[in-house]
């Protein structure tokens, strides 16, 4: 079973799918943030049920998704240690096992495109009719097969790493030509020859290829000395990316952004401080609508007087097919809303929504629990609870 490889054409980035066929509990690698409803829509078409949401590096040429994809579905999020992610929940380090249902993901640090990149392995764990001999057993990561055990069963997802005919560059965000040259040369060129290699990006509609042919051919690295690959990487001479200014930081915060939308393709969604929406709610110029699920407002706490009207519910975290009637209604009169989510995710895709609804809407900043702090924990950085505004719990 291959990885589902999905594309983004504007950035040439692969995101990858990847499940335990058992207990459907999936892994998601390098999301970006405008194919998120793309990446649910597989989820459920797939009946997968998301726990990690993976990156390989803080990214220089989109912006991920993991953070909304957390909110959302209920998934961790995960990155490397050296990457300054600081809102992930897992600091990913080297040798480190990310694992879903009987599978896992082996953790390979492989600095040089950036200090904290990384690149995860992935062999297929045997099914529980099938044993490993004792000799296979002891034989080393990325070497055991079972009897029956196809080529296919190793995968490397090589981030910008290890590119097809190809590799990261090196010239900016803490780049670093020869750490690259040994991170490619002294671990993913010792895995099997026969491990597909799944890049995070392609410019020329290659899918994947395999270590033994980047080792032979690779046009950067094949019969190259590592005094070569330096000299080589630093001629490039490349274009700055088109978005790192923007990216960078949006990523080393898991994809949000300081703007409501920014970060789920809701630029134009407005947005409103937690105690600016107070005082237009106790003024009586707005009307609080509570988009989380019941199960939220039960369980973590509510504000008293706010209007539920769910944006997604489960099962699924599905969209509310009821959402667009009770809106309008909570709207009547031309009221003004002010919607609060968990950590103003959802309210900004449901704002965006009502606003095509021609409705006055604006996304509370933070949410009721607040986004995650550099520590990657809720209630200390904004949001209505830190506030200090009213609110209950059963």
């Amino acid at each position: 079973m291959n990885p589902t490889q999905l594309f983004d054409p504007v950035s040439s980035t692969y995101t990858y799918i990847l499940f335990d066929e058992d207990s459907r509990e999936a892994v998601i690698i390098d999301p970006v943030d405008v194919q998120l409803q793309r990446d649910l829509a597989v989820l459920e078409r797939l009946n997968l049920r998301l726990i990690w949401a993976l990156e390989t590096h803080a990214h220089a040429d989109h912006i991920t998704s993991a953070a909304m994809l957390a909110e959302l579905t209920g998934a961790r999020t995960a990155a490397p240690a050296g990457c300054d992610i600081g809102t992930a929940a897992v600091q990913l380090k080297a040798g480190d096992a990310v694992r879903f249902g009987r599978e896992q993901l082996r953790v390979l640090h492989t600095p040089g495109h950036t200090a904290g990149s990384a690149c995860f392995y992935w062999q297929r764990a045997p099914h529980p009719h099938e044993e490993l001999s004792s000799e296979a057993a002891q034989a080393p990561l990325g070497h055991r097969m079972r009897p029956d055990q196809r080529h296919d069963d190793r995968h490397v997802f090589t981030g910008d790493t290890l590119l097809i005919q190809g590799c990261g560059r090196t010239d900016f965000q803490s780049g670093d030509a020869g750490a690259l040259y040994d991170s490619i040369t002294t671990q993913l060129f010792t895995l099997p020859d026969t491990t597909i290699v799944w890049p995070c990006h392609d410019y020329h509609g290659r899918t994947q290829s395999t270590i033994g042919v980047e080792k032979a051919t690779n046009p950067r690295l094949a019969g190259k000395s590592r005094d070569e690959f330096i000299a080589l990487m630093d001629a490039l001479d490349l274009p700055k990316p088109r978005r790192i200014d923007e990216a960078v930081p949006a990523n080393q915060r898991s994809g949000l952004r300081q703007d409501a939308g920014g970060g789920n393709g809701a630029s134009d969604v407005r947005s409103v401080t937690p105690q600016q929406a107070h005082e237009w709610v106790q003024a009586g110029d707005a009307v609080l609508v509570d988009v989380r699920t019941d199960a939220e407002r039960e369980w973590v706490g509510f504000v008293p007087g706010a209007l539920a009207v769910a944006w997604k519910q489960w099962p699924g975290m599905t969209i509310n097919p009821e959402f667009d009637r009770a809106i309008r209604e909570a709207a009547e009169g031309g009221r003004r809303l002010v919607l609060l989510c968990r950590s103003g995710v959802r309210s900004a895709a449901a704002a965006q929504r009502a606003t095509e609804l021609g409705l006055t809407a604006y996304s509370i900043t933070g949410g009721f629990e607040g986004e995650l702090d550099e520590h990657a924990q809720r209630g200390h950085k904004n949001g209505w609870r830190h506030a200090g505004l009213p609110w209950r719990q059963n």
